[in-house]
This record gives C-alpha cells, sequence and structure tokens, in this order.
C-alpha cells in the first residue's frame, strides 16, 4: 500500500511550533549568558520553522513517500520530541519563570542543546546524502472521486423528505428559488441521496418509480471537484446539462455571457441543479448566475456547515443534515453488500463498530466477502483490529481516501492536531467542549496572538470540526454553541491509527508507550491489563506522556502517572477504581496543569497545593466534600470545577485578601458551597479575574456576618462587570428559600446607588434557583444580559412580563409550575434565539406576531402539552427547531410535526427526556431522545416514524441516543433544571 506523507506526520507542525515558543523563553532567560548557547538556540529555531515550513508544503497534497523519505520525517519528529522533553525539563515556568527543579544548572542545558544540535546537523547530512528531498510523487488516485457508496440502501426516508422539499410550491404558487444543501461527514451518502432524488425527479433512475412528467424538464449534474479554481467550466457544465440534447452552444464564453445564459434558462424553465462537493469559493463565484425570482430548485452537497449555510441563504434555501443508518438500516445495507458470503457473522458487533457511516459498512462488508468470521471472538479481533486494516488492506483504499480527504481539507494543523487528539477518549464517549478545550490549552497546542485569546483560538478551531462535520454534537448550549461531543466512530479508528504511527497516542499497554506523547487506559480487565504492564515494564521506565486519560477499571496502574514526570494532563474522571491513597504523591507532578478526578475519590493529597502550574482542577465528579483554602493561593489556577466548601484558613485572611488582589488568575469558581463558617464570600470580593461564580448557600449561612459579606462580594462582582462589556460573565446562585431574601438585600443594597442601574454592562448570564414571588427591580436593570434562566413556583404572569425589559436577551429559560396569563407581545425580546419553557401546567403563554423576531429554538417542556396550546409558529419566521418532552401524548406529536411541515424553514421537531436527579440539591438534565413510537391505530404517523435504534447509554450514565447518530444532526440543548421544577 502507498504511503501518503500527510498520513504520516499531521502533528509535526504544533509540535514544531511549540518547541519554537520554548527556545524564545530559553534566550530571554539566564541562558543567553552561556557562551555559544544563544547561537544555537537561534539556529535550531531557525531549523524548526523550515520543518514546519516543509510539512505543511507536504500536506496541501497527496505525495507518495518513499521509504527513506519516511524514515527521514520520522527522524526529524523524534528529533523534535527529544528537543521538547529537554526543554520542558530544565526551563522554568514559562508563565512567572519560576524555576521547577532545583537540581538543574545552566550549564547541564547547555550541554544538552549542544547534544541536540549535533544531531541534527547529523540527520541533515544524512537527508542529504540520501537525496531525501528528491523524487516527490502525487499520490495515484488522490483526484478520483470519492463520492457515493455504490449501494442504495437506507435512504428512503431521506429522499421523500427532499422530494418533499423540492416540490413543494413548484406549481407556481411561489415564483422563488430554493436551494438545499445536504450536508455531512465524508462517506455518510450526500452524493448517493442526491442521485437518488435527481433521478426521481428528472425520470432517469432505473429505480424510480414516478409515473408523472418530470418536475423539473431541464436539469444539470455537476461534479464541482472536477471545476476546481475553474469557474468558467463549473458554469460552462451546468449549460451543457441545461441544454436540450444535440443543441449547440451560442451563448459568449465570458462569466458574464454565462450568467446570463443561465438566468435564461431558469427564467423560462424549471431547473434541477446539482452540484455534488461543492466548497465556498466555486459558490461565491457561481451564485448570481441564478435568478432568485424563479421556479427552480438547486441540490449541493458538502461536508462543511459553513458552506451549507451560505448557499442556502441564496433564495429561500433549507439545510438538509445526513443523518447515520440507524442498526436495522446498517443491518440491512451489510446483508445486502454480503449477499450470504459470510454465514454466521455477528452482524451486531460490525454494525457497532461502522456507527451508521454507509461508505464504512459497505467497505467492511466487501473485506469479510472474502473472510470466515464465524465465531463471535473472530468478530472481536477483526473489530479490535479495523484501523490496522483500513490502513493496510486494498478494499478499504476508497474509505481511507474519504477520510484523508477530510482530514487533509482542515484549515491548518491545530484543527488536525485537535482531531487526532480526541483519540485519547474512549470511541463513542461523550466529551464536553469546555474540558477539551482546556486540555488543549494545558498542553500547550493553543498559542494565541494579540488580540485573540487562547480561548478564542481554541473555540475557532472547535467549531471549524463541527462545521466541517468530522465530530458530531451531541447537543448544544444556550448560546447555540454545542456543549459536548463525539467523534464519528470510523474517523476514530482512522485517527487512532494515525496517531498511533505518529507516535502522538497509544494505549498503556503498549510495550513502546515511553516513546508517546499521549496515554490512555480504557475499559479493561483490571488483573489483565496490571500484568500486561507490570511484564514489558522495568523499574527505572520513564514516560515521555504529556497526558493521562484512564476510562472504567484500572487497578493498580492507576498509580503509573508517576512515571511520568512531564506530565500536563491526568484524567480521571471515568477512572472508576482509583482511590485517595492512589493520588497522594501527585504533588510531584511539577508540571502538571489539568487535574480531573473521579467519583470514587473523597479526599484531596495534603499537598496538592505544591502543584505550581495548576491551571484547571475538576472535582465534579468526586465525593470531595472540602478543600484546603491553599489551593486558591495556586498562583496560576483558572478552573476550579466542583461543588465544595473551603475550609477556614490557617493564618490570617488578611494576607490572603492581599495576595489575591495581586496575584489571583481565577476566572471559573463552579461552584462553592456557603455556609456560616465559611471564608469565601470574604475572599470572592478580592479575585479580579473572576469570569463564572456558581454558588450555593447553606441554611446555615444567613448568619448576619455571612451574609452581608456574601451579598457585598456578588453586588462588586455584578458591578465590575460594567467596565468588561465585551467579557462573558455568568453568575449562578442556588438559594432555595433564601433566594428571596437574598434578593430583595442585595436590591437594598444595589438601590443605594441609583447611578448603578441601567449600566451596559454588568453581567451576560444570570441564573437563579429558588422561591420567587416577585422580581427585583435590579435583575431587569441588567441591560447588557444575553442569558437568563429563573427557575421558581411563583412567579406571576405581570412579574414575567417585566422580563421584555432585557432588550439584549438572546436565551431565556422559565422552569415554572403555570405561566398562564404571560403574553410575548410584538416587539419584545427582539434578540432572542433560544426559549425553553418548563412547566408543569400545559398553557403555555401567547406569542403575538412580532414577538421574539429573532426566534431559532423553541423548547416547550411540558408532558401535559396538549397540541399547540395557541402557539403559531408562523410567525416566528426564522424557527429551525421546536423540542418536546418525549412524554407528550402521540396526537400532540403528530399535531406539531404537521404544523412544522407548513413552515417555510420547516423546523424539526425534536424530543427530550428529563433525568431525575439523585438527590434534592442536584440538577436534572434533558437529553436528546428517540421520537416516540407511534400509537397503534394511527397510520400517519406509523408512516413518519422509523425503526428506532436500541437507546445507548453513555459511561456518564446520560443517556444518547438516535438522534445524536446524526451527521451531523439536529442541535438540542442540554436543559439543567432545578430539583424545584
Amino acid at each position: 500500500m502507498e504511503v501518503v506523507v500527510p498520513a504520516m506526520l499531521p502533528v509535526l507542525n504544533p509540535l514544531a511550533n511549540i518547541v519554537v515558543s520554548k527556545l524564545q523563553a530559553a534566550l530571554d532567560k539566564e541562558y543567553e549568558m552561556i557562551d555559544g548557547l544563544a547561537g544555537d538556540i537561534r539556529s535550531m529555531k531557525t531549523e524548526l520553522r523550515m520543518i514546519a515550513s516543509e510539512t505543511e508544503d507536504k500536506l496541501s497534497q497527496n505525495i507518495i513517500a518513499s521509504a527513506v523519505q519516511i524514515a527521514s520525517l520520522q527522524e526529524m519528529r523524534d528529533w523534535a520530541h527529544e528537543m521538547q522533553d529537554c526543554l520542558d525539563f530544565f526551563l522554568p515556568c514559562g508563565e512567572c519563570h519560576r524555576k521547577l527543579r532545583s537540581f538543574t544548572s545552566p550549564l547541564q542545558f547547555a550541554e544538552e542543546i549542544k547534544r541536540l544540535k549535533k544531531s541534527l546537523e547529523e540527520a541533515h547530512k544524512r537527508r542529504k546524502d540520501y537525496h531525501v528531498n528528491d523524487g516527490h510523487q502525487a499520490a495515484a488516485g488522490s483526484q478520483e472521486n470519492t463520492g457515493g457508496t455504490g449501494t442504495v440502501v437506507g435512504i428512503e426516508k431521506s429522499k421523500q423528505e427532499l422530494l418533499e422539499l423540492l416540490k413543494s410550491d413548484i406549481n407556481g404558487q411561489a415564483n422563488q428559488l430554493k436551494v438545499i444543501p445536504i450536508v455531512g461527514f465524508g462517506g455518510s451518502g450526500k452524493t448517493t441521496l442526491a442521485k437518488a432524488v435527481y433521478d426521481c425527479l428528472c425520470n432517469q433512475g432505473e429505480h424510480c418509480l414516478c409515473a408523472e412528467p418530470a418536475a423539473f424538464p431541464c436539469h444539470a449534474w455537476v461534479e464541482a471537484r472536477k471545476h476546481k479554481d475553474d469557474t468558467k467550466g463549473l458554469l460552462s457544465a451546468v449549460l451543457d446539462g441545461l441544454r436540450p440534447a444535440g443543441s449547440q452552444a451560442t451563448e459568449a464564453q465570458s462569466d458574464l455571457g454565462q450568467h446570463e445564459a443561465i438566468k435564461k434558462y431558469m427564467n423560462i424553465h424549471r431547473c434541477l441543479i446539482v452540484f455534488d462537493d461543492i466548497d465556498q469559493q466555486q459558490w461565491d463565484c457561481i451564485k448570481y448566475a441564478f435568478p432568485e425570482k424563479a421556479e427552480s430548485r438547486i441540490i449541493v452537497t458538502t461536508t462543511s456547515q459553513q458552506v451549507a449555510k451560505a448557499c442556502s441563504s441564496h433564495g429561500n434555501g433549507y439545510v438538509y443534515n445526513m443523518r447515520a443508518l440507524d442498526a436495522k438500516e446498517s443491518m440491512d445495507l451489510l446483508e445486502t453488500v454480503l449477499r450470504g458470503n459470510s454465514p454466521g457473522l455477528n452482524s451486531t458487533l460490525i454494525v457497532d463498530k461502522c456507527d451508521g457511516h454507509p461508505l464504512a459498512l459497505v467497505s467492511v462488508a466487501n473485506f469479510l466477502a472474502g473472510e470466515t468470521l464465524a465465531k463471535k471472538e473472530d468478530c472481536e479481533i477483526f473489530c479490535r483490529n479495523l484501523g490496522r486494516h483500513m490502513e493496510e488492506k486494498l478494499v478499504f483504499t476508497k474509505l481511507r481516501q474519504v477520510l484523508m480527504r477530510d482530514f487533509i481539507s482542515l484549515p491548518g494543523d491545530l484543527p488536525r492536531t485537535f482531531l487526532q487528539y480526541m483519540s485519547v477518549f474512549p470511541n463513542g464517549h461523550p466529551i464536553r467542549r469546555n474540558s477539551l478545550i482546556r486540555r488543549w490549552s494545558a498542553e500547550g497546542y493553543v498559542h494565541s496572538q494579540y488580540p485573540r485569546s487562547d480561548q478564542e483560538i481554541a473555540d475557532e478551531n472547535f467549531q471549524e470540526l463541527i462545521n466541517r462535520n468530522v465530530i458530531r454534537p451531541i447537543d448544544a448550549s444556550n448560546k447555540r454553541k454545542v456543549k459536548r461531543c463525539r467523534t464519528h466512530g470510523i474517523m476514530y479508528e482512522f485517527m487512532l491509527r494515525m496517531s498511533m504511527s505518529n507516535k502522538f497516542i497509544t494505549s498503556l499497554c503498549d510495550p513502546e508507550r515511553s516513546s508517546f506523547c499521549h496515554l490512555f487506559l480504557q475499559n479493561s480487565a483490571v488483573g489483565s491489563t496490571s500484568s500486561m504492564i507490570q511484564h514489558t515494564s522495568s523499574v527505572n521506565e520513564k514516560l515521555r506522556a504529556r497526558s493521562l486519560t484512564i476510562c472504567g477499571n484500572a487497578g493498580d496502574a492507576v498509580a503509573w502517572f508517576k512515571k511520568c514526570e512531564l506530565l500536563r494532563v491526568l484524567d480521571l474522571e471515568e477512572c472508576k477504581d482509583v482511590e485517595d491513597s492512589h493520588i497522594k504523591d501527585i504533588h510531584r507532578l511539577w508540571h502538571l496543569k489539568y487535574l480531573s478526578l473521579g467519583g470514587t475519590i473523597k479526599m484531596l493529597p495534603g499537598r496538592i497545593d505544591r502543584l505550581h502550574c495548576l491551571e484547571t482542577i475538576d472535582l465534579k465528579k468526586t465525593s470531595v466534600e472540602t478543600m484546603p483554602i491553599e489551593i486558591i493561593r495556586l498562583p496560576h489556577l483558572v478552573h476550579l470545577l466542583g461543588k465544595i466548601k473551603i475550609n477556614n484558613p490557617r493564618f490570617r485572611l488578611r494576607k490572603l485578601r492581599s495576595y489575591l488582589s495581586k496575584q489571583s488568575n481565577l476566572q471559573t469558581l463552579a461552584g462553592i458551597v456557603v455556609d456560616e463558617n465559611s471564608a469565601f464570600p470574604q475572599l470572592m470580593a478580592h479575585m479580579k479575574m473572576l469570569m463564572k461564580v456558581k454558588i450555593w448557600c447553606d441554611s446555615t449561612a444567613q448568619g448576619i456576618k455571612t451574609w452581608k459579606h456574601l451579598l457585598m462580594a456578588v453586588n462588586k462582582f455584578i458591578m465590575d462587570g460594567i467596565d468588561t462589556v465585551s467579557e462573558f460573565r455568568s453568575l449562578s446562585l442556588y438559594l432555595g428559600n433564601s433566594l428571596a431574601n437574598f434578593l430583595d438585600s442585595l436590591q437594598d443594597l444595589v438601590l443605594k446607588d441609583p447611578s448603578q442601574l441601567n449600566l451596559p454592562g454588568h453581567l451576560t448570564s444570570l441564573k437563579l434557583h429558588g422561591e420567587l414571588s416577585q422580581l427585583p427591580q435590579f435583575v431587569t436593570s441588567l441591560s447588557g444580559l444575553t442569558e437568563l434562566c429563573l427557575s421558581s413556583r411563583n412567579l406571576s404572569a405581570n412579574e414575567l412580563s417585566n422580563l421584555h425589559k432585557l432588550r439584549q436577551l438572546n436565551y431565556l429559560k422559565l422552569v415554572q409550575d403555570d405561566i398562564r396569563g404571560f403574553i410575548i407581545k410584538k416587539g419584545h425580546f427582539p434578540e432572542l434565539i433560544d426559549l425553553c419553557l418548563v412547566v408543569g401546567n400545559p398553557n403555555l403563554p401567547t406569542i403575538e406576531e412580532g414577538a421574539s423576531p429573532k426566534l431559532v429554538s423553541l423548547q416547550l417542556l411540558c408532558q401535559a402539552l396538549d397540541g399547540l396550546s395557541g402557539i403559531n409558529i408562523g410567525w416566528l419566521k426564522r424557527l429551525e427547531e421546536v423540542a418536546l418532552d418525549c412524554k407528550v401524548n402521540p396526537d400532540t406529536i403528530e399535531t406539531w410535526e404537521n404544523e412544522a411541515k407548513k413552515h417555510p424553514k420547516r423546523p424539526k421537531v425534536l424530543f427530550l427526556e428529563r433525568i431525575d436527579p439523585n438527590d434534592e440539591d442536584s440538577m436534572v438534565k434533558y437529553v436528546a431522545s428517540e421520537r416516540p413510537a407511534a400509537r397503534t391505530g394511527s397510520s400517519a404517523s406509523q408512516q413518519q416514524t422509523h425503526a428506532a435504534a436500541p437507546t445507548p447509554t453513555s459511561s456518564t450514565g446520560e443517556t444518547t441516543t438516535g438522534l445524536n447518530r446524526s451527521l451531523p444532526g439536529p442541535s438540542t440543548a442540554s436543559i439543567e433544571i432545578s430539583s424545584v421544577a
């Protein structure tokens, strides 16, 4: 099998960038005084930049590499790893320049640099001697059409949905162009679906059963990939398809002449044009050739959500997201391709592994046609080795091409590195976006350049992976941002195999683990794991790893982090058997920046405050109730997550307050439990970098002193936002029966300075959970508020109506027993995008025509909902989704689905399932669910319901369903609801 260079070393660029930045730090410090060292460092910086540029050039092409070229690139990679190890071992903290190891000296560092420089020079000499840079060859088949699976199974429902969209209003009732992008992951069947629809509407397909005349007498199928950077060729292909057979071209050959010719055809005839695999630049060049006042239809296929949105905005568009095949459809496709050639095959294992990806299923079936896997053990072995088969076997060539093309098309080395990095988690594991971004930052992969921050760059690259459909969103937050995601099953196998080839990621059980950057241990049998690791280990073994991620049982292997002295990330959140004794030596990880612990941890080790570099400590899943106050004195701590109390200080509060005022970097405290002995309220006011605070208030906290300090701290946090209008600032208060009392006291405090009211800054997000009967004036005066969650039983309709004063709200969530009488009038909530109503009584608010003109998502979570309850979604022109409780009655479901079909945007009707809390203080969540089964006798419902796949359960205990198997899938909000609801 040919080896393509991009498949070999796609992580060398970010590694080179990390090393270059550290070399710059070495130049800026005491090491510059050593004779000759500065010159050596500058020379190696230049070399690394050249290596990065060379690999980026090769990554933009599919190049078949010779054996000597591969060996040379691997040598460059290994050298860069050695350089990174050297810099991490010797250099001080990159933020505050504190020396982490007292036993190292500048002279030792200089000697190691000279050794590494010499080895680099020898590597360059070998490259020259063996003519490494000569004879590059483009990969065979790199320009082949990789679209379509060739086997039409499991698309009938999608085909009917698209036909309805395309045929609607084509009989002169609406003279408006409609552009429908079909968007999804590579190999998901976009081209197959588009071809099936095209053939049916144009009466060309052998399987088309349409008896009526062709709906679109003029039609054109254009493979946009063949006309890259060739606008004239692309337009000519359109005209060649639209012209009657045998006619000659008469239009001018200029772009303008071609535009006018296409417009003429579309103004006279009803045309259907399909652009298969179009990109943004191509669409921008040709879109003005299509008149928006025409009865024609355009279908485009793309892997990019951004391209899909751009195309759909021309005329009356609709973005159609590809769905993965469910279990039954996957089985049907597998059996159709195999045709009985593999009797006794355990198809369930294969179907799960392919994760509903049509091209993967076809490729696997073609491979299995020549194999015999009669036993379950044989299937298990095959599934474990699927990544290796994909890399080596000829039958997987097309699948490799599709996956590699999606990978290479990512813009820059950061998203490519991030995608590979996700292989440290188990296949199908739900990954929290914020945790992932914090890990990327801790690893050093994100390097900001003014004026953009690390967070902005990480957010941008994460969103790029979502837009390109290479990772799946599981749910969305209230800001329309994905909150959790997971990799596609088949892309996971591909990325993991690539990462292992690149010495990037491997299992802790791998005998060669010492040379890998990131280690994982997943769902292993305790005894076999421990014996396997012990068998391949030595007493003095040292590991290079920068991260260790353990999911499931680990046994004594959990303590192996002690061998990773350069570790930056330790993630034990999903480790089921980690004990307090296992982490007693964690303070020795001097470089550790990210620490996440699991539910079996009850107490933090006493010396954890020695983790000088720690940036994130995640205790959300632990049983830890109290935390030593010394932890908040860590100079680089940014995110403290959990539900914990802070111990009383062993030293004076005045000294600690002074320290926090000058050096605290804490931005997230989510959250803190305040009781009568808590020192936190007195300290919070001195944490000037705070951006997100979540507070639970113990019933004993209403002592005069504690209450006073908490009021002053919260008031200061709110008012500090006046000077940071552009920043996100979030406050969550879980105060139960004390909420009304606290807000009244806060109102009195605010009114002492009336000038503070109606200022543009303040908070951007406010969540209030507890008993309320009225809203204080200061809540509706927070004019900069963009998110508001009110979880309370007794707010009247008049009180709720005052919320319209918050004109910047993008998201509003109301958790109430009864909201009858609440009216959202014309002009109210002009910026509202998401409205979530969690109510017990089915009487919904009245939404007048002209209210909330930008509303995209409407979530009506009421099990007793009966019909439309007076809501006219036709007035909500931008509506894209309606979410209902999965336990509503079938008639109500059918009513909403029929109403959605009448809407110009045809919003998706989604279903959410409530997960009850384990205790009164916990939050409950709504997660995506299947459409409930149709009621017996309801033929319409039965026609709309397809066979549902079994509902799997994630390792976190949250339900993930077939709805989330879509490519990329409907975006649903994960709703945290106070148990008061």
